[in-house]
């Protein structure tokens, strides 16, 4: 089952979202525990939620920072998923470093995801089949339905892996080199948000949405109860 909610343009989907997220971490004790993808439009989330807590008074100081994927590159690259955060959300917040827990994309890919597993694995809970569980994933989707690093061309090692995270070798999008969750963590978070922006991405959803999908994002739609999508690129 998947929660539609349909915007005007990626700013006003933007704000949506980050006082949703904020609403839904009003009445929230205890550790919280969430994963975060790259994007434009994870910029423009990470800024209203800064505008947000800055203007509200709220805090952040209960939630742990994961990643959905990253790129094999160091943390101050451009094409890093880290660096906004840092610069938009982290720094002007004054976020506790211990509860920024990213991506390694500057040690050997293998090294990265071992050592990211471990470390997601020391805080949430296991769920039965040992896999940890996040409150929230925040993903997205790209023109050929890929969601994360999880790509249409991914090889058996990636699609059958079991760990919370998996080296890609082969991502046709540039860089090839990447770290990404795994599909059995993005089945067993608690709640999925999709945030689905920018030209050319209508077919994607359109065919990720259908019960026979054959997306990367379709066979995550297919493993969860529910997915909430946040979309600002038509109707599908």
């Amino acid at each position: 089952m998947t929660e539609m909610k349909n915007f005007a343009d990626d700013a006003a989907l933007a704000r949506a979202v980050a006082a949703d997220w904020l609403a839904l971490l009003r009445d929230r004790t205890g550790p919280y525990l969430a994963a975060f993808s790259g994007g434009r439009i994870t910029g423009k989330f990470f800024a209203a939620v800064a505008e947000l807590v800055q203007a509200s008074g709220a805090t952040l100081g209960n939630v742990h920072f994961f990643w959905a994927d990253e790129r094999c590159v160091p943390p101050n690259d451009s094409e890093s998923n880290f660096l906004p955060a840092q610069d938009v959300l982290f720094r002007p917040l004054g976020i506790a470093p211990d509860r920024i827990h990213r991506l390694k994309g500057e040690l050997p890919p293998a090294q990265a995801a071992a050592e990211a597993s471990s470390e997601i694995r020391r805080i949430a809970q296991l769920n039965a089949d040992a896999i940890p569980v996040l409150d929230l994933i925040f993903l997205g989707i790209g023109p050929d339905g890929h969601t994360a690093s999880l790509m249409p061309n991914a090889t058996p090692a990636v699609l059958q892996s079991r760990e919370p995270f998996v080296h890609v070798d082969n991502s046709p999008k540039p860089p090839p080199n990447r770290i990404t969750m795994t599909y059995p963590m993005l089945a067993a978070a608690r709640q999925v948000w999709t945030l689905v922006t920018g030209d050319g991405k209508t077919e994607a959803l359109r065919e990720s949405l259908r019960p026979d999908g054959k997306t990367p994002f379709a066979r995550v739609l297919r493993s969860r109860a529910v997915t909430r999508i946040y979309s600002d690129v038509g109707p599908t």
